[in-house]
């Protein structure tokens, strides 16, 4: 039999920041037999609030062209840009949808959906974030109808300054915020390695742990309809 995973069951379409190393990979790993992945990129590399709204400039035509490989969701996936507030984020999956002619989702809706699904509402939310950025991110889940216990960032400033931090400084910077009044910690941000730890964490803190990453490839496999569970990856993979 093939391993050659051409999208027999589903397609999930995403854009992409261009600086992002660690989506792909790890979404290769989540994604069940018979789910591929389809990105096209969008610019972004930098922290600035300038940077980040660059990003959404050409969404409509990232929507068009990852909708030609028969995608049947397109996610825009990029936390610190989809939770630059409620409004932009709306405004970003309508231009999505519109332009693929496919459903649209984004990171900043599927963190609210696993959260939700966990039955959790006190959150650790941590990042590689510089301050500003875990701000604005932290209001958006306010918004969302979460309580921030405590908010905490690694001050990088870029893709390649996230990437550069080791699943073993992941571990150790969330068992150093450990609350015992969280319902769940939150590693927010799509270009980090913290899914080699996400099971060690869980296992020593007693609770969920959910990365941008892990909710988005949740939402988007009960969004097309795949209910299967996911080993390796922590509780959320587990969820229906």
């Amino acid at each position: 039999m093939s391993r050659i995973n051409y999208g027999t069951r589903a397609r999930l379409g995403m854009l992409l920041p261009s600086g992002n190393q660690a989506a792909e990979p790890q979404f290769q790993a989540m994604l069940p037999a018979g789910v591929s992945l389809h990105t096209t990129r969008l610019k972004l590399t930098g922290s600035s609030e300038r940077d980040l709204l660059a990003m959404t400039e050409r969404v409509e035509e990232a929507a068009e062209l990852v909708a030609d490989s028969g995608a049947d969701l397109v996610v825009f996936h990029c936390t610190a840009v989809s939770t630059f507030s409620a409004d932009l984020e709306h405004s970003i999956k309508q231009r999505v949808a519109r332009a693929s002619g496919k459903p649209a989702t984004a990171t900043s809706e599927a963190i609210v959906a696993a959260l939700g699904a966990l039955g959790a509402r006190r959150i650790v939310m941590l990042s590689p974030y510089i301050d500003a950025i875990n701000a604005r991110e932290a209001a958006y889940f306010r918004g969302a109808g979460s309580e921030i216990l405590d908010c905490a960032g690694l001050d990088c400033r870029d893709a390649n300054a996230m990437m550069a931090v080791t699943p073993e400084r992941w571990r150790e910077f969330v068992l150093a915020h450990r609350n015992e009044s969280a319902h769940v910690y939150l590693i927010s941000c799509t270009t980090v390695r913290s899914a080699e730890v996400i099971e060690e964490l869980e296992r020593e803190l007693g609770r969920p742990v959910v990365t941008s990453n892990t909710a988005t490839a949740w939402h988007c496999l009960r969004k097309m309809g795949i209910d299967d569970r996911v080993e390796g990856f922590g509780r959320l993979l587990q969820e229906h």
